[in-house]
């Protein structure tokens, strides 16, 4: 995929560009236009696809501050009701980008999440803020964590119903990892089910799930509701881990690099501006709750985006590894291990049927090169190594070097 980027420009295309290519754009990506020798942005608008979610916020405010203007681009943040939906505009091109699941982007490239696409992550837009709720009846029985769920569930048994947003994305990779790590087989000793992530707490009110992972502001509103507690946050299962990118199609990519670049530059302004002061992640949570956004009140947002967490229990701690939009660079690179990580659950939970290639799946869906080019124009920070090692809740450390032993190493499994 990364070599459809790397065309050859005639001297020509060069002087054109030079002629009518510049005009409103960031000296950034004017040089960056001009060392490719390519035109200004195909698109003038691009329609970005986001979930209520508090990790849309580089998308949003990129619009919202004309971060996207200065590229030479309008962003459009389009709100969608599912990820199925997300999924489904992406290949039919109704949207260019979306604020999306990693795992969804690599089930749609392999065949796993519906039609098959070549698909690719730009780049990651957050690490962490995500979290396991169980509901305030679960709790009141003693079901405040995993050792307390797993030990209601062998003592009081019934037919358990946990929610994950997307059959291949993160929350349901968090929600089955967490559960087996605590001995409880998400296949075969509980019901797993699928709701789009703004109507998780109504469902719980309702009694239809006993557990959810989702993301925020959804388990803070469950708090806030009364009807849920957190037993655990994403970061208590993978410190730093991946969640949601950039992503688009391949074929977009291909017929829009520079319009890619651009959005890509705009987004990540963005995320830079969020993580850079107390003021502007309070600017952020008042913008994002807006009806046309998240539509929540801004206290459901603004304390756990500062790590300021409570379990609804009458416990509260910071969290210094709450969710992070830029932090220096460090979230958005498209590490090749962190995508070779999904397809690893994906196959340890019978999704994937045999082991892929990881590696080269990766390096076909996460635009590494790309990434590198538009960071280093920006001035940011790049890691030596694609690849990034972490220890997960379960003690066991995942670092990409043998996917295939990893996959098949953990006792419970499909």
């Amino acid at each position: 995929m990364t070599d459809l980027l790397q065309t050859r420009w005639s001297r020509r295309a060069v002087l054109q560009a030079a002629a009518v290519g510049s005009v409103g754009i960031s000296p950034a990506l004017r040089s960056m236009v001009y060392a490719g020798g390519s035109d200004a942005p195909e698109k003038a608008e691009v329609k970005i696809g986001f979930i209520p979610l508090t990790d849309c916020a580089s998308v949003v405010m990129a619009a919202e501050l004309g971060f996207d203007k200065k590229y030479g681009v309008k962003i459009i943040p389009s709100k969608e009701a599912s990820w199925a939906g997300v999924r489904d505009k992406l290949m039919s091109g109704e949207l260019d980008f979306a604020h999306v699941l990693y795992g969804l982007i690599y089930g749609v490239h392999l065949g796993t999440a519906g039609p098959k696409k070549d698909m690719a992550v730009l780049m990651s837009l957050n690490h962490n803020g995500q979290a396991i709720t169980l509901s305030k009846k679960l709790a009141e029985k003693g079901a405040i964590d995993g050792p307390g769920l797993a030990k209601l569930m062998a003592s009081e048994k019934r037919e358990y119903t946990f929610a994950g947003t997307f059959p291949t994305g993160t929350h349901a990779m968090w929600m089955h990892y967490w559960l087996a790590s605590f001995g409880i087989n998400p296949i075969t000793g509980a019901k797993l089910i699928t709701v789009p992530p703004p109507q998780m707490v109504a469902n719980m009110r309702v009694g239809a799930m006993d557990g959810f992972c989702v993301g925020e502001p959804w388990n803070h509103r469950a708090i806030m509701d009364g009807i849920g507690i957190t037993a655990n946050t994403s970061q208590d299962i993978w410190k730093d881990h991946p969640e949601k990118v950039l992503g688009t199609t391949a074929e977009f990519v291909k017929n829009n690099p520079n319009t890619t670049r651009a959005v890509m530059m705009a987004v990540l302004e963005a995320s830079r501006w969020i993580d850079a002061s107390l003021q502007n992640k309070m600017k952020m949570a008042e913008t994002v709750a807006q009806k046309s956004y998240i539509n929540t009140g801004v206290d459901a947002i603004n304390q756990r985006i500062l790590g300021r967490y409570q379990n609804g229990l009458g416990k509260t701690w910071d969290d210094p590894n709450h969710m992070k939009f830029f932090n220096d660079g460090a979230v958005n690179f498209p590490y090749l291990s962190d995508g070779m990580w999904f397809l690893t659950q994906h196959k340890r939970w019978g999704l994937l049927k045999e082991h892929p290639d990881y590696l080269a799946v990766a390096k076909q869906v996460n635009q590494v090169e790309l990434y590198k080019q538009v960071a280093s124009a920006m001035k940011i920070n790049l890691p030596k190594d694609p690849m990034r090692s972490s220890k997960l809740i379960d003690g066991v450390v995942w670092d990409g070097k043998d996917p295939k032993h990893y996959a098949d190493g953990f006792r419970i499994h499909a």
